[in-house]
């Protein structure tokens, strides 16, 4: 309790629920002079009960995704920044609240939280066990790349609907087949005739456009990687670089166009330079519908133009419009259909 106490008294962050002062009043009414930690309210109580709900049985929709990983990745690196490992990360320690223009999440129990030491190494068991790195359960020492393995294992839920490695079996049992999993692996599950598969591809049904479903199916292999040293290290960016990685993704600018003929919603990620122009060549190879044939709408019946540049009507990955809301889906005619 008075580490929880010290550690939240002097952390600072939206994404990390704040301590509060005890007004005198209520100082008076703990039992047994035990000390009293009063932390800010969160309305919207704890991620556990949105994943519960029955429209999430196959993940939370796409923007809710988006929004959380951005929140999460936000708290912990400030964490991590702060020479603090958080240890217990699940939907039960994440807060929900009504922000002015969308929700906020929010780490909460830093009971189990633990300040690095000089050596950045820990030894204690701690955690909760459908979450916890493989190497707590050895009793190994172990470093802040157990978040990693938590985060992973979280935002997979969200993602899908369901934990994904083995969540009803028991700890030896499961310590031994997961182990067997190769780097790229995501999923270890059991089938109804109790076969244990394992599988590198996010699962079906989800939530996810076409092109954050392909990201964001490569970047849980960062973070559940079975050996600790390796968990994290992204290609481009080296040792802990999946927090850079998932920025790659969260600031993807997105495009959406909904093909009238087929009924076909392509998603493509787009630079600040790109034109219609290059977009129509893009829709063509995906549709064969040829570039002079084209009319893009938006949702007012507006056409829109070559020069125009494209990120004027997308999405960012956080689901932040970066123009009006009519123009974050475009309608796709062929012209000589239409006539």
């Amino acid at each position: 309790i008075a580490l929880e106490f010290q550690i939240l008294e002097r952390l600072n962050h939206p994404n990390v629920v704040a301590a509060r002062d005890v007004p005198e009043e209520m100082q008076k009414l703990a039992p047994n002079d035990l000390p009293l930690l009063a932390m800010e309210y969160c309305q919207g109580g704890d991620l556990r009960k949105y994943l519960n709900q029955l429209e999430n049985c196959c993940g939370l929709w796409e923007e809710a995704i988006l929004i959380l990983l951005s929140d999460i990745a936000s708290a912990l690196r400030y964490l991590h920044e702060n020479r603090i490992i958080h240890r217990d990360l699940k939907p039960e320690n994440i807060v929900l609240q009504q922000g002015e223009q969308r929700l906020i999440h929010r780490i909460i129990d830093l009971g189990y939280a633990k300040e690095l030491d000089q050596g950045s190494l820990c030894t204690s068991f701690v955690g909760t066990l459908q979450y916890l790195a493989p190497e707590l359960l050895e009793q190994q020492k172990y470093r802040v790349t157990v978040d990693s393995w938590s985060f992973g294992t979280l935002a997979f839920e969200c993602i899908t609907g369901f934990r994904p490695f083995l969540p009803n079996w028991q700890p030896v049992q499961w310590h031994a087949k997961v182990r067997q999993k190769s780097e790229l692996d995501i999923v270890v599950s059991e089938d109804l005739p109790g076969e244990v598969k394992f599988s590198s591809s996010l699962p079906c049904p989800n939530n996810l456009n076409s092109v954050l479903s392909g990201r964001l199916e490569k970047w849980p292999q960062l973070m559940v990687m079975w050996h600790p040293r390796q968990r994290g290290t992204d290609p481009t960016y080296g040792p802990n670089g999946c927090f850079k990685a998932l920025d790659g993704i969260l600031n993807l600018k997105l495009l959406h166009v909904l093909n009238m003929v087929t009924g076909t919603v392509h998603t493509y990620p787009v630079t600040e330079e790109e034109t219609l122009q290059s977009v129509k060549a893009r829709i063509q190879s995906d549709t064969g519908i040829p570039e002079q044939d084209q009319e893009l709408l938006q949702e007012a019946g507006l056409e829109l133009f070559s020069q125009k540049l494209v990120t004027k009507h997308t999405a960012d990955g956080k689901g932040n419009d970066t123009a009006a809301a009519d123009t974050d889906l475009l309608f796709l005619f062929d012209n000589k259909k239409v006539s």
